[in-house]
């Protein structure tokens, strides 16, 4: 049964980049608040734009801000979130106790 548990969380962790995007961009659309428009419009500004000429410096700070605004999105969208070791924690806990 434990191992069970802990083979269904693995999956959550290793999924692909553009399918982690997708799912960012649904979770921040649902934030409602005019800053979360204003970045998610600067998101989409940054995908649109041609990068192809762009130095590799130019190419970094685009980078950045694309974290930097994704980490921001993530704190206006609140909620609580649990690493994989703090699950497998609480998972051994609820076994040991019952």
């Amino acid at each position: 049964m434990t191992v069970t548990a802990l083979l269904s969380f693995m999956p959550n962790s290793s999924m692909a980049g553009t399918e982690n995007n997708t799912l960012l961009t649904e979770k921040v659309e649902k934030v409602e608040s005019a800053e979360a428009k204003v970045m998610i419009s600067r998101l989409e500004e940054i995908k649109a734009m041609d990068k192809s000429n762009m130095s590799s410096k130019e190419k970094k700070t685009l980078r950045k801000e694309v974290r930097s605004v994704k980490k921001s999105l993530a704190g206006l969208n609140g909620g609580v979130y649990l690493s994989v070791g703090a699950i497998i924690i609480i998972i051994l806990l609820l076994i040991l106790l019952l």
